[in-house]
């Protein structure tokens, strides 16, 4: 059982940045497949990124934050980032940190496809 820890979240000025840490607790080690997830009020869970931690470089990205975020990970630090920059009005949600324990991305901005759930840190922008 993995459990998630997210960190960084904040308000901040339109075109501000951010960056969201996601790190297991305890004795976890971040899995295959990580991926962030946003949730505003009154909207469904939305897919904002997700990375294949086993090359660090096969990533994925919603069309809605694509050139504006970018997923790291750092296997060494067992953390995931999420670099938030130009940052808008509608980026304002709460964003969880997800953890797919296949070997492989098969749907990584589906949310359905991950077992393992952070508690969500708030990112508000105005």
């Amino acid at each position: 059982h993995v459990q998630l820890v997210e960190s960084g979240g904040g308000s901040v000025q339109a075109g501000g940045s951010l960056r969201l840490s996601c790190s297991p607790s305890g004795y976890g080690h971040i899995t295959k497949c990580m991926g962030w997830f946003r949730q505003a009020p009154g909207k469904e869970r939305e897919g904002v990124a997700a990375i294949y931690t086993g090359d660090s470089r096969t990533v994925y990205y919603a069309d809605s934050v694509k050139g504006r975020f970018a997923i790291s990970a750092d296997n060494a630090e067992n953390t995931v980032y999420l670099q938030m920059n130009s940052l808008k009005p509608e980026d304002t949600a709460m964003y969880y940190c997800a953890a797919d324990s296949t070997v492989l991305c098969w749907n990584p901005l589906v949310g359905s496809e991950y077992e393992y759930w952070g508690q969500g840190t708030q990112v508000t922008v105005s």
